[in-house]
This record gives C-alpha cells, structure tokens and sequence, in this order.
C-alpha cells in the first residue's frame, strides 16, 4: 500500500492554535486516493530522521504561517528535512513554503514579494509551453484561478527547475524538477485548501495572515453561495474539488499508479472490502491531535 509522509511545516505553536498545515492534505488525500496512507512528521517538534523514510513513497512538504521565510535560521529543521528527503530519492509535493523551500534548497532564492499579500484566489494564471505538456497542468486551462494565502514567493528558479505556470502578482505558480534523480512538483497555490482552508488563515489572531475582515467575509459568502465566486475573480468551477486538487492528484497518480485488478476482481466477482473509514488509515504526530475540536477538517 502507497504511505505518504506529510512535512508539517508549522510549529507546535502554530499548530496548538488550530493552523495546521498536514491536516488538509490528509483530508484531501483521502478524497483523491483512499488507499493511501498518510503519517506526519513534524521537524519544528522533532528533527526528520533516515528512519522517518522507512516505508515512504513520497513526501509532501506542507504550507506555512510562520512569520520567517524559508531562508531563515529558524527555517533549518525544514531545509534540513527536505535535504535528507532529497538524498532518499523520494518524489516530493511542495505548497507554497513547501514549493519554496524545494526552490532554495536548490539554489533559487525566495523573498516576500512586492506586489504585497496574494489571499483567496490566486487569479489569471497562464501556463507556460511546458506547462502545456506537464502531467502536473493537465486538468487545467489557461486563465485558471487556485486557492492562495501567501506573502513570500520564489524569486529566482534554480537552473534544474521548470516554470510550469504564473500570474501577475507571483510569476512562479507552479514549477517541476525532473532531473538527476529528483522529482519535484509544487505550486505557490495551496491545492489542499478549500476556500474554508484559507479563511482560517486569515482568522488566525497569532499569525501573518490576520486582520483581512472584509475578505473574510466575502470567503464564507462564496463559501456558501459558489454562484458568487465572481466575488473572488474567480469562476464556480475553479473551487469545485476535482479543479482545485487536480495538481495534487496528478501527482498521486504518479505516486501511487492504480493497481492492476487481479483476474478474479477484473470479472467482476470479487468481494467489496469494507467502507474506508480515513481515521484508521492516517498516522498523526501527537501534537497535531491537539488541535482545538472547532477547527475545520478541511482548512
């Protein structure tokens, strides 16, 4: 059975206050493919280890509310975990800090952008040619718009690294490595996230997000009405769950390939195995348990 490993990247702290960055990408792993195994490693709890990776078929390496940028010293248990996880050969999934961090480990550079805060729906993305011909882009077309709360973004790609799709607020959206062994694929944009997801973020009283009232409120209008997702600059397709996680499930697809069905299972008298119930497949690190109950599943 195919186990991912989540990166939370995130400190306990963070976390205590219900901003978890693993606790959406469980949910929405258990949409996309029920088979898949989840557990959580959290490096600002607990450093990384080879022993972490044991069983592993890709990791992911999760969003951030942290105040400090991937560059920073308070950064190192994170680049140091995505170091270790490089050196296994393992295919890597970036969100945001995730698809940051990937990019400075590399050899890019990162900053906080200049065109400000990018929350709600990153709007207008073009895809570039190799985006048009990525597995990554292929349930998209160009003028799309994704979930996204951000204020850093990738400033100079490493040499190794693919600009698959931009806009004009952060010209680097989604990107790929796909070279000397590695598999990278990460977007600035938060696939996992619902528009839920990103509200959180900004309801957050201790984090960089805080303090947005009024696109609270016109989240949790859309939110409730999708017909008004004009709102947002965005269309009603563009929140539906098979748009808005299609990246990360073409990134499972590639993960874990479906398996062949056995002959007996292929004429279609095999027996049904039991309902899946999420909670008995996924592995939580202790802390995440914690999180307040009136936390959104799905933020």
């Amino acid at each position: 059975m195919t186990a991912i490993l989540i990166i939370e990247g995130n400190t306990p702290g963070c976390v205590s206050r219900g901003i978890s960055g693993a606790r959406p990408f469980v949910d929405t792993l258990a949409r996309l493919h029920p088979a898949v195994q989840t557990r959580v490693a959290a490096p600002y709890a607990m450093p990384v280890a080879v022993g972490d990776l044991g069983g592993i078929d890709g990791v992911i390496f999760t969003g951030s509310a942290e105040p400090w940028s991937v560059d920073a010293a308070q950064a190192a248990p994170q680049r140091a975990a995505l170091e270790l996880v490089l050196q296994a050969g393992l295919p890597v999934w970036g969100s945001c800090n995730g698809m940051q961090l990937a990019a400075l480990v590399l050899g890019g550079a990162v900053g906080a952008s200049e065109n400000g805060l990018e929350m709600g729906m990153a709007r207008d993305i073009w895809i570039t040619t190799a985006g048009q011909y990525h597995p990554m882009l292929a349930g998209r077309m160009p003028g799309y718009a994704a979930p996204c709360v951000h204020r850093d973004e990738v400033t100079r790609l490493p040499d190794c690294m693919t600009l698959l799709a931009g806009n004009d607020h952060s010209p680097v959206q989604a990107v790929a490595v796909e070279t000397d062994g590695m598999c990278i694929w990460g977007t600035q944009y938060h696939p996992e996230l619902s528009l839920a997801g990103v509200a959180a973020y900004l309801r957050d009283t201790g984090g960089i997000f805080h303090e947005h009232g009024p696109l609270i409120d016109m989240i949790d209008l859309v939110a409730r009405a999708p017909d008004r997702a004009g709102l947002l600059g965005c269309g009603a397709d563009d929140l539906a769950f098979d748009a808005r996680a299609s990246e990360l499930g073409a990134w499972i697809a590639r993960v874990a390939p479906a398996q062949p069905l056995s002959p007996v299972a292929a004429m279609g008298y095999e027996q049904r195995e039991p309902s899946f119930n999420p909670q008995q497949a996924h592995e939580i690190h202790a802390f995440l348990a914690e999180t307040p109950s009136g936390h959104d599943r799905d933020a």
